[in-house]
């Protein structure tokens, strides 16, 4: 009886055995068609991409001399990018007062994707001749690299005794926003090789590229709205002054 359950064990643990490599051959085979179906699934992908980066290039032509021409008129209306600039909700707070008055000086803002619409943009700031810099043109570009992203900027050849601005500490009256204390200039002396691209992330850029380039007008027109930017306090004055009145 002894020797019937030793055998009896074996056999017990043999058929364990065969159900474990039952079941490992089923999650390989399992596996298997996964990774198939994920690899089709990839191909669509890919394809889908390249449809879509192909029309984008259609109507990146198409949006070209559409910009050219925007372009042209904005040329011929005074401080159009200073008040545009000034005027939009984070791009203003990093002008200095110095800022603002070299602000005055800009021609034209270009915002260029490069011709594969993936590979990387430039941002260019066109200034007439002005008395603080050399430059007529200043631009960041984006590189987008297998290795990381690199980043360019033009170095700026201030003029004599002008150099890069400093914000001054302004104390704030009414609803009067301070002014930067540092000068947005300062974004063109970031240029560096980065070798994480998930650590890019130029919200300057960003902004200029997505928000403030695509439909200028809308912040431009916004220039006497300078209250909006501290709606919460005024709000809550005129809560407070509501609740006054009910309590009479």
């Amino acid at each position: 009886m002894v020797a019937d359950k030793g055998k009896k064990t074996k056999l017990e643990e043999k058929g364990v055995e065969d159900d474990s490599e039952q079941i490992d051959a089923a999650l390989v085979f399992s596996v298997e068609k996964l990774q198939e179906i994920q690899d089709e699934l990839e191909k669509v992908y890919e394809e889908a991409s390249e449809k879509v980066l192909e029309v984008e290039q259609k109507y990146n032509q198409i949006r070209k001399p559409v910009y050219d021409k925007r372009s042209d008129i904005i040329k011929s209306i005074p401080d159009f990018w200073l008040t545009a600039f000034s005027s939009h909700p984070v791009l203003g707070e990093l002008l200095t007062e110095e800022d603002q008055k070299i602000f005055k000086h800009i021609r034209s803002i270009e915002v260029e994707d490069f011709e594969d619409l993936k590979s990387g943009f430039s941002i260019s700031f066109n200034f007439n001749p002005n008395p603080y810099f050399e430059d007529t043109k200043l631009t960041k570009t984006f590189t987008f690299l297998d290795e990381g992203v690199k980043i360019t900027a033009t170095q700026i050849k201030w003029k004599k005794d002008m150099g890069l601005p400093n914000g001054t500490n302004h104390e704030k009256k009414g609803n009067k926003r301070q002014f930067a204390e540092e000068s947005f200039f300062m974004w063109f002396t970031d240029a560096q090789q980065k070798d994480d691209m998930d650590e890019i992330h130029d919200e300057v850029a960003e902004i200029i590229k997505e928000d403030l380039w695509p439909n200028p007008l809308t912040y431009f027109n916004n220039e006497a709205d300078e209250e909006d930017f501290d709606g919460d306090g005024d709000e809550e004055g005129k809560d407070g002054d509501e609740d006054d009145g009910s309590d009479n």
